[in-house]
């Protein structure tokens, strides 16, 4: 046994032990430990801030894109906190009866939420990736183990240390949230291999750190591969909408997973060279096909890889499609089922697409970048799922449980 499974053998070991007790704990001491936390954060604003800072000055080598997702600052921090109390406030999901039928025998049926039970999250950059799923795995009764990133790992240190405070101030075990104190990556291979003592893997980071743990994983794994996201402008579209939520959808954020990275333009749709514009002059290099390159002469010639590729920056791929068959099958073609928009006035059209587009996420008129759990309400996300198995979308509380059924009787056997 190497040291590395030793470790993650015994931290899910304490997990177990300390989710069974969260798995029982009233919801009021789970918010309250929240609320704590959150105290805590502002409290020690200063000191997160300079861990960040640390993690910051390490991070030269990373792209735009990662340093973005890695900083801090006073506002970010703020919106951490207050995503942790954000969770607090959400109904408790534990406990909750789904559904119950009696049996002409007089069996009594109900299926009934519980936790999952011990989940590992391994994530890249993001420190606020630490609180949020710490957050959503403690309110949802489930003890977790975070595996960050080397490159956050001062950051993740203090957060983490916000969460503990919380816990133990309101009278829960501290191993109901663990940090992996290594940046070994035989750890990563430790939890994918620990099968039995964890019950669920989500990793959030890059493609190779979701195809490596999707391909090692011999633990059940909720993840999303890619982002490539697209944009729709249909012929019916508003053309001063379509620029608007083209410029936001891209470029608000180009780091997060639902950034637009393609944008289909019907062939139709008069105003195809305003939405180029608008994207040219926020600073967005544009590749296109033949048709798109008609429309402006400063969209270079996109490769075969473009219409495959999540970005994650101020790029994007722009296609001119006959209508919304055409744009569907671009997207069927080429999607990765996590955010799909349409942009048009027609709602027939608009329907349509909700319905036909096979996507974990589906718009209309809306910007790809509401992709997430705390623009859906949901507090936080512990990530967004394209699979079609337990949970789809941004996973949320609901989506860090499962049910069990309850029969109750009154002496029945079976014949």
């Amino acid at each position: 046994m190497t040291d590395a499974t030793a470790l993650i053998a015994d931290m899910a070991t304490r997990a177990r032990q300390a989710g069974h007790v969260l798995a029982n704990a009233p919801t009021a001491s789970k918010a309250e430990a929240l609320r704590i936390a959150a105290a805590a954060l502002r409290r020690d604003a200063a000191g997160v801030l300079a861990a960040n800072a640390e993690d910051m000055a390490r991070a030269a080598h990373l792209s735009p894109a990662m340093r973005d997702r890695l900083k801090l600052d006073e506002r970010r921090l703020e919106g951490v906190a207050a995503a942790l109390e954000d969770v607090a406030r959400l109904p408790d999901p534990v406990g909750v009866v789904i559904d119950s039928a009696e049996r002409p025998n007089g069996l009594r049926l109900s299926r009934v939420r519980v936790p999952i039970g011990v989940i590992a999250i391994i994530y890249e950059s993001r420190p606020n990736v630490t609180a949020d799923a710490g957050a959503l795995a403690m309110m949802s009764g489930n003890a977790v183990i975070l595996r960050g990133g080397s490159e956050a790992r001062s950051s993740n240190a203090a957060i983490h240390a916000a969460l503990v405070e919380g816990l133990e101030g309101a009278g829960l075990p501290a191993d109901a949230v663990q940090l992996v104190p290594t940046t070994d990556r035989a750890a990563v291979g430790a939890l994918l291999a620990a099968h039995g003592l964890i019950d669920l893997v989500v990793p959030r980071g890059g493609k190779s750190l979701v195809a490596r743990v999707q391909d090692e994983a011999r633990v059940p794994v909720l993840a999303h591969l890619d982002g490539i996201n697209h944009l729709y402008v249909d012929a019916a579209a508003d053309p001063a909408m379509a620029a608007t939520l083209a410029v936001n959808a891209k470029m608000r954020r180009t780091g997060v997973c639902g950034a637009t990275e393609t944008l289909l333009i019907d062939r139709r749709f008069g105003e195809g060279a305003r939405v180029a514009d608008a994207l040219i002059a926020a600073g967005c290099e544009l590749r296109g096909d033949a048709a798109a390159r008609a429309l402006d002469p400063r969209i270079v010639a996109a490769s075969d890889l473009d219409w495959d590729t999540e970005y994650l920056d101020a790029i994007c791929a722009v296609a001119v499609v006959d209508g919304v068959e055409g744009a569907m099958a671009h997207i069927a073609a080429h999607g990765s089922h996590h955010t799909d928009a349409i942009i048009t006035a027609d709602e027939p059209t608009a329907r349509r697409f909700l319905a036909e587009v096979d996507s974990a996420i589906v718009m209309w008129n809306a910007s790809t970048q509401f992709a997430d759990g705390g623009e859906f309400g949901l507090g936080a996300e512990i990530g967004i799922s394209t699979g079609r198995l337990h949970a789809r979308g941004p996973v949320a509380l609901e989506g860090l449980t499962t049910y069990k059924w309850q029969v109750v009787g009154t002496g029945q056997t079976r014949p």
